[in-house]
């Protein structure tokens, strides 16, 4: 029972973990989920990133993940990142991110999270740029006077990285776990056409924000206005 218990784990990893189709318009959809699923955030009051906050923000992340497992457990999704330009503090193009983490321990249940991670100085964006770097662990962003808490939130001595989030589901056990978030070069390759580094994509200004970029954007300029709508 043990065995077949381990080995279905190994298989939910792996179906997490393969890659699927991807073009283009694949990946528009994927920023208009994101964009969709942040202005759904933002509905929220206990929950919704506050306009001040937003409006201060150098850098911006928007993940989506989901966790699911018994005993075996995986955590995976895939997000964007944009920074501002720090001269008309515009917003750039999307650079496409995948998050992982593993678990190990007597755990069961599945949850969907959707996370706004912010990034408050030009100090904290340049994180994007390694090639990966780590979270874990519990974190709160605040909302008003509520506190909005997400797991996997990236870890900020310096307090120049706020987290908010939303999740769905239940999933409950004691774990060992560890996670990153790392550029995902296959769906940056596909969707601008040729292979760009982080730092080309959002500091270098090697393209221009697409369409379903500049809809994010404006939406993210909505909410820097007001907290809700």
């Amino acid at each position: 029972m043990k065995m077949k218990t381990f080995a279905l784990g190994l298989l939910v990893l792996g179906f997490a973990g393969s890659a699927f189709a991807l073009d283009k318009a694949a990946l528009d959809d994927r920023i208009r989920m994101l964009t969709a699923k942040f202005d759904a955030l933002q509905q929220k009051p206990d929950k919704a990133v506050p306009a001040d906050s937003l409006r201060k923000a150098q850098g911006v992340i928007l993940l989506d993940r989901t966790k699911a497992g018994f005993i075996f457990a995986f955590q995976g999704g895939g997000g964007g990142a944009l920074v501002r330009d720090p001269k008309t503090h515009n917003w750039g193009p999307v650079a496409f991110l995948s998050a992982n983490e593993a678990s190990l321990g007597p755990q069961i249940g599945g949850q969907q999270s959707f996370i706004v991670i912010l990034l408050m100085s030009t100090n904290a964006t340049r994180l994007l740029t390694e090639p990966t770097f780590e979270f874990g662990g519990e974190a709160q962003g605040t909302a008003g006077n509520q506190s909005a808490g997400v797991s996997g939130a990236v870890s900020s001595p310096e307090h120049q990285v706020l987290v908010y989030g939303d999740h769905q589901g239940l999933f409950g056990g004691v774990s060992m776990k560890a996670g990153s978030l790392a550029p995902d070069d296959q769906a940056n390759r596909i969707y601008y056409g040729q292979f760009l580094s982080m730092a080309d994509l959002l500091f270098q200004k090697k393209v221009q924000p697409t369409p379903a970029a500049t809809d994010l954007a404006a939406k993210l300029n909505d909410y820097s206005k007001s907290s809700q709508k």
